[in-house]
């Protein structure tokens, strides 16, 4: 799917393409493609690599074209190991051709466009735009690591009631979330740090720029703290469980060593030899006693030392 956005004033659309315009281009189709390659004239090895979705963020040019790949943060819809992860989103610019390319519909474009049409602004240029995406981009990542906290924060009120394999397989599936996001935001931001001296740009370009230096910088080390919150939550609850088991098995052994004495005094006393007491009346009353004597005593003693 594709629209057509006038940038001029404000961000509104337009029935067709015009030079200048904004192409936004979302899960596009084999009709989107051949737009863009046969009337823009777009390589086709730029439509490949924003494509795949490991592409790292990184910027190319090529005979006038600007190829621009910023990594976004995206929530999958369907149940997977990773539900928050990042895809590249695809910038395009050459001159009065300005396209952008997402393989997958996110809530981050649809909130830019709605926002910046509150804002009744249109975009001074291309370069601006590309830096207010980044901007939209460093805001969504902060979005996404507050919804990740909360999941955090559940996760540990569920275990500290009961240590359940569900909850740590959630934590480890936050933690691969957390991977993907700083990695990709320190992509963007050595990427930023690039288009710097490769773009045009103007005071007003500066100023959003420190803007977005400074949420790509607290975004990063937010993702930094719930990673080591979740680091040393994940060694807590891997601690306690070793504990537990330890303990168990202490109780085991204990129950194991304390049974096998009344055993070994049955064993020694039922074996078919001579030992004075077969005919007596009180032979088996006696190894009787001396068995729950030996067995008590043992017992005491192991819950002098708190072993059950």
């Amino acid at each position: 799917m594709r629209t057509y956005w006038n940038t001029d004033h404000a961000l509104r659309t337009q029935e067709e393409w015009t030079p200048g315009c904004w192409v936004q281009v979302t899960c596009p189709t084999p009709d989107d493609e051949a737009f863009l390659q046969e009337e823009l004239k777009i390589p086709d090895y730029f439509l490949d690599d924003i494509r795949d979705k490991d592409e790292r963020a990184r910027y190319d040019y090529d005979d006038g074209w600007t190829l621009i790949i910023l990594r976004i943060p995206y929530v999958k819809e369907v149940q997977s190991r990773t539900p928050h992860t990042t895809i590249p989103l695809g910038i395009i610019l050459n001159k009065g051709v300005c396209v952008t390319v997402c393989n997958y519909e996110t809530n981050m474009m649809i909130d830019f466009v709605s926002y910046q049409q509150k804002r009744n602004q249109g975009f001074t240029d291309s370069v601006d735009m590309v830096f207010r995406l980044f901007l939209s981009s460093a805001v969504w990542y902060l979005k996404r690591l507050k919804q990740i906290g909360v999941l955090v924060d559940e996760a540990k009120r569920n275990l500290d009631r009961k240590i359940d394999n569900e909850d740590l397989i959630g934590l480890s599936r936050l933690q691969d979330s957390l991977t993907y996001f700083i990695t990709s935001i320190r992509g963007n931001e050595t990427l930023l740090s690039k288009l710097k001296f490769k773009l045009p740009v103007d005071e007003v370009d500066a100023d959003l720029i420190e803007d977005v230096t400074i949420e790509m910088n607290q975004a990063r080390e937010t993702t930094n703290i719930y990673t080591h919150i979740l680091d040393s939550t994940m060694e807590t609850y891997a601690n306690i469980i070793n504990n537990s088991m330890a303990s168990v098995m202490k109780q085991m052994t204990s129950v194991s060593i304390i049974l096998m004495f009344p055993t070994l005094i049955a064993s020694i006393f039922g074996m078919n030899l001579i030992n004075g007491m077969e005919a007596a009346w009180w032979g088996f009353p006696l190894v009787a006693g001396g068995s729950v004597l030996v067995t008590a005593v043992f017992y005491a003693l192991f819950r002098r030392k708190a072993w059950i």
